[in-house]
């Protein structure tokens, strides 16, 4: 580690290990940067962060200041040649307004900002700047002290790096944390059960739905911490389709599989997947590592209040509307009459009732009629707000 005059290794060793404990809790950030001005001598300092989307300039964990000269601050901040030199830096690099090229005495920004309340030089690198906001660290040196100096520069040199990455972090942690957060909320409230699994197909998450469907037993349990159905064909048809989804983010497919799920006492789920390491769907489920969505749901439970609808329209029976549903998952009349535990002859005498009562003869035309019954949301697209 470069040495810094004045300042012991165990020192400064100590400081960085408290910038990066700022990582974790942002709330230690005015205690660090006290100490931070300590080792420099500065009578005041803090964190700055501009929101240039509202054009707001706030002073974060701040000490030293007189509020006035804050708000002062805030208002100048066009004027003040921190801003403009933060454009134009590079993450971590140290400048001071006793540096030659600011000419700070001759400025207005000197005489109206800085002078009436005290202070003389101040030190500041950009620690973080993305899309709509830059942050920067600052120390201040009151009239009384001389201008920083090269000693203090190469201390805030050592230091901006690791400034720099903590920012970084903790950003990144608030951001998946309140992405997570309000994806958690969003998946907990829906009928579906929702399964988030990695590449090797582990669930790294699964939603309220979810753990109610593996407590109940009747269809799905999880074993090793993966889905396993309890019917022999429908496990192996879930395998093929986790592989065939892993394959289509490979090769930045977007389509969607299907697979039947029976139970044993009759009834069961249908299970649909899609491909998350594209686009926004990777976005949002970044929190999870996620890489493959499981929506696996009762046909006639996600859709009730629409399917109830249609059915009291249109005069369907319980078993009826049963059919009706399961077919409009994409299964066919072999797998909807497997998952409810029932004859072919039979769907297919369910389907003709059906097509009698909507006036329709094909089945394309009875599920773009049920569709239209439905409200136009998506459980993928609730996920995204």
């Amino acid at each position: 580690m470069i040495g810094v005059k004045g300042v012991s290794a165990e020192k400064l060793t100590s400081l960085i290990g408290a910038i990066y404990d700022c990582a974790l809790d942002p709330q230690r950030w005015e205690a660090t940067c006290q100490q931070i001005a300590g080792l420099s001598k500065s009578t005041a300092g803090g964190i700055c962060v501009h929101d240039l989307r509202h054009v707001q300039n706030n002073q974060l964990f701040v000490f030293g200041y007189q509020p006035e000269f804050l708000e002062m601050l805030e208002n100048y901040y066009a004027e003040n040649p921190m801003a403009a030199t933060d454009i134009v830096s590079n993450s971590g690099g140290v400048s001071a307004f006793s540096m030659e090229r600011y000419q700070m005495l001759e400025t207005r920004f000197f005489r109206e900002v800085l002078k009436p309340f005290g202070l003389q030089d101040m030190v500041w690198f950009p620690a973080m700047q993305t899309e709509g906001r830059m942050a920067s660290l600052h120390a201040s040196r009151s009239e009384n002290e001389p201008d920083f100096q090269q000693r203090d520069l190469t201390l805030f040199k050592l230091l901006s790096p690791h400034v720099c990455r903590a920012l970084a972090i903790s950003d990144m942690l608030d951001t998946r944390a309140i992405r997570s957060e309000m994806l958690e909320k969003t998946l907990d409230g829906l009928v579906a059960g929702v399964f988030l699994t990695a590449r090797d197909g582990h669930v790294v998450y699964l939603n309220h739905a979810a753990e109610s469907q593996i407590k109940m037993g009747h269809a799905i349990h999880l074993v090793n911490n993966r889905i396993v159905p309890t019917d022999l064909a429908a496990r192996k048809a879930l395998t093929k389709a986790m592989e065939e989804a892993a394959r289509d983010n490979a090769v930045r497919n977007m389509r969607e599989h299907f697979v039947a799920i029976p139970a044993g006492i009759g009834g069961g789920y249908i299970a649909t997947l899609l491909p998350m390491e594209n686009g926004q769907r990777h976005g949002l489920l970044a929190s999870f590592a996620a890489s493959v969505a499981v929506f696996i749901q009762d046909p006639v439970q996600t859709t009730l209040m629409p399917g109830e609808a249609f059915a009291r329209l249109h005069g369907l029976t319980g078993g009826e509307l049963r059919v009706l549903l399961a077919l409009s998952q994409g299964l066919s009349g072999t797998e909807a009459a497997d998952m409810l535990g029932i004859s072919e002859p039979t769907v297919r005498t369910h389907l003709q009732h059906i097509f009698s009562k909507t006036g329709t003869s094909k089945q394309l035309d009875l599920l773009r009629l049920l569709h239209n019954s439905t409200p136009p949301i998506r459980a993928l697209q609730t996920t995204a707000h």
